[in-house]
């Protein structure tokens, strides 16, 4: 389903995205004065050790370290008590190197964060939450702000790379994303294992990005079934941080099977699939901008009632691509900004242009489409031929029988439907997204018509 390795070149980026702020909860800041000796750590800038010690309590909550200022006596040893009362794992780093260990929810660490003499700036370092508000400044007392301002830039991310190139060539070894619909199921439950998996795939020619997954494919596998059916999902985390996941097909209050769970756990998602269409199905976890940017998405087809044979089924999932560094997770800067290097369909720039879907004239073929988004509309056109049928978010638009007919179907993010078409002739048939940027970044592809 996924390109095989080739050779790595370097990208630009890092990550940035969303977060949704919770309750606040503040523990308040217990200023002791303890006498002691010398320290043996100097946190920032000259300064006389006054050999006096403040202890500071610090609650990561809803994505926001509470306090996120902690105003401290110019010389004295700062130690920070992290509590987390998050659903998620966190950290504390400070530019100046201290750091605590992650903590899961409800535990706590101690960072000594040494003898202060200028502002400090501190975050959580796992990947898209610092981005996300997940910030703290320590200031001694009198200390002039432009100081903080300046060190601020200075630990600020900075990018670099080479961007891809949305019209290279794939080595002749490469392999597209088999984009055959898979058949409806006879049965009524559906159980299925995804696994979580964070891994190194080509995702243009020559440009290898560090993806986050569900099943170690971009998009996750594609689920079917029938209105009525029953899904029984267990996700099970084989990642280094926390994930969750989220299915559009099912109706279920979120507050438990939607919760992210750390690496090794595993948790089961029942739902009955009440409406047809395609849903989207995507990692849970905050930052979620940055989590779907970087591949966690995949859609669960319920057919209509009355849905009719077609001769051919695809599946197509449009989707950006924010690059990071080479070789690590996506930019979610980017995604903050929407400036994404590539759209997409299936993951990769332009497979399917290199390697075109088929048909045969006369022939009735069936494209179901959705839009994971995170940013970007979908315009979807087939070049030289008409949709006769059009369903798009679980109505249908156009039947064979009508007069009309359509020439795109467009989608929102997080948007599906389908399109049928019957090819009059032999040839080759582009498709795009008619939005002609995001064509010319590679949400391009061929039929082959035989």
């Amino acid at each position: 389903m996924s390109a095989p390795p080739t050779p790595a070149r370097p990208m630009g980026g890092v990550a940035v995205g969303l977060a949704l702020v919770l309750v606040a909860v503040l523990v308040g800041v217990a200023a002791q004065r303890v006498t002691g000796g010398e320290p043996t750590t100097t946190a920032a800038g000259a300064v006389a050790a006054t050999g006096h010690t403040t202890t500071v309590q610090v609650v990561a909550d809803g994505m926001r370290f509470h306090p996120d200022r902690i105003e401290v006596p110019a010389g004295d040893r700062l130690v920070i008590e992290l509590t987390n009362r998050d659903h998620r794992r966190h950290d504390l780093v400070l530019e100046t190197g201290a750091r605590s260990p992650k903590v899961a929810q409800g535990g706590s660490a101690r960072l000594d964060a040494g003898v202060v003499g200028a502002a400090i700036q501190g975050w959580c370092s796992l990947p898209g939450h610092r981005q996300a508000g997940m910030t703290l400044e320590i200031v001694p007392t009198g200390a002039p702000t432009p100081q903080a301002q300046a060190q601020a830039q200075a630990a600020a991310p900075h990018h670099s790379g080479t961007p891809l190139d949305p019209m290279a060539t794939p080595a002749p070894a490469f392999a597209a994303r088999d984009a055959v619909a898979p058949p409806t199921p006879t049965g009524r439950v559906h159980r299925r294992e995804l696994r979580v998996k964070e891994v190194q795939r080509e995702v243009a020619p020559g440009v290898r990005q560090q993806v986050w997954t569900f099943d170690g494919t971009v998009p996750g596998s594609v689920l079917r079934g029938k209105i009525g059916d029953t899904f029984e999902i267990t996700l099970v985390n084989d990642g280094t941080l926390d994930h969750g996941i989220d299915f559009h097909a099912g109706a279920v209050a979120p507050d438990e099977v939607m919760r992210p769970i750390d690496p090794g756990q595993r948790l089961t998602y029942r739902f009955t699939a009440t409406r047809a269409g395609i849903w989207m199905y995507h990692c849970s976890t905050m930052p979620m901008l940055h989590h779907i940017g970087n591949g966690m998405y995949g859609a669960v087809i319920i057919d209509p009632p009355d849905l009719p044979t077609a001769d051919r089924e695809y599946v197509l999932v449009q989707s950006e691509l924010y690059l990071g560094r080479d070789g690590e997770p996506g930019d979610l800067a980017k995604m903050q900004a929407e400036r994404p290097d590539a759209v997409v369909f299936n993951g990769y720039v332009a497979q399917y242009a290199h390697r075109p879907l088929t048909a045969r004239t006369g022939e009735r073929v069936r494209v179901w489409l959705l839009d994971a988004g995170p940013n970007r509309d979908s315009s979807f056109h087939v070049v030289g031929t008409q949709f006769d049928t059009v369903y798009r978010e679980g109505r249908w638009e156009s039947r064979p029988t009508d007069p009309g007919g359509a020439q795109v179907l467009p989608l929102t993010p997080a948007a599906g439907g389908f399109v049928e078409m019957v090819f009059p002739e032999p040839g080759h048939y582009p498709f795009v997204s008619h939005a002609m940027v995001d064509a010319e970044r590679g949400a391009r592809g061929v039929f082959e018509v035989r």
